[in-house]
């Protein structure tokens, strides 16, 4: 099941980038950064075959993928910013996510937003939806924009490097998938195992009936 959908969103993928070149690149990568896990391991090495054969440079494929993360990121941040903390401070409670959370979240992104977008930015998983947070938390628009493309530029060149060498064999070549498999897999693994610590702790800390809550 999951092999087909990924052929139908590779086929999609391949033929909006080669019927409209650098804006399918920007297009397909800002759908993949506005929280919609439409997957760059197909967009950026189609991009870099497409580079091999003359249609336009690496730099230039990997600068609209970072383009296209920006624009992307920009319609998440945007929604966590305004949408995004009201739902969570009046229904937060339901998902275990406390007003401590949100009071925790913004020193954090205060201190090291700079440093979690960027990196965030380079993990599979994590750069489809770190903007939500970063919108959430207010951190600053112009530095979250700086630190998204610093971040999304060398991951888009890498993939597009790696479709530029591979050529017609960047789809199908093994080693390459699945080495991003077991990337991803392990991005996955540490995300659930952080998702099961965050609700257990909740849970062992949550206020019971007739208990007071300024104890938590």
């Amino acid at each position: 099941m999951l092999e087909k959908i990924i052929a139908v969103l590779a086929s999609f993928i391949v033929g909006t980038i080669g019927a409209t070149g650098l804006f399918g690149v920007v297009l397909m990568m800002a759908i993949e950064s506005a929280c919609i896990p439409l997957p760059s391991e197909i967009i950026m090495p189609f991009a870099g075959y497409l580079a091999s054969l003359g249609h336009f440079s690496l730099v230039a494929a990997a600068t609209a993928g970072a383009i296209g993360c920006n624009i992307g990121s920009l319609v998440a941040y945007e929604v966590g910013k305004h949408g995004g903390r009201p739902f969570v401070e009046r229904w937060g409670g339901y998902f275990l996510v406390t007003k401590r959370d949100l009071e925790w979240a913004d020193r954090f992104f205060a201190r090291y937003g700079s440093l979690a977008v960027f990196i965030g930015r380079l993990l599979p998983v994590v750069r489809t939806f770190i903007a939500l947070p970063a919108g959430i938390s207010g951190m600053p628009q112009v530095k979250f924009h700086i630190y998204t493309f610093l971040g999304s530029w060398p991951w888009c060149f890498a993939l597009a490097y790696a479709g530029y060498h591979l050529g017609k064999a960047w789809e199908a070549n093994p080693e390459l998938r699945a080495f991003m498999h077991r990337f991803d897999a392990v991005i996955v693994a540490l995300i659930l195992v952080g998702l099961a610590w965050y609700i257990w702790r909740h849970w062992r800390h949550r206020v019971r009936p007739g208990e007071n809550p300024s104890a938590e």
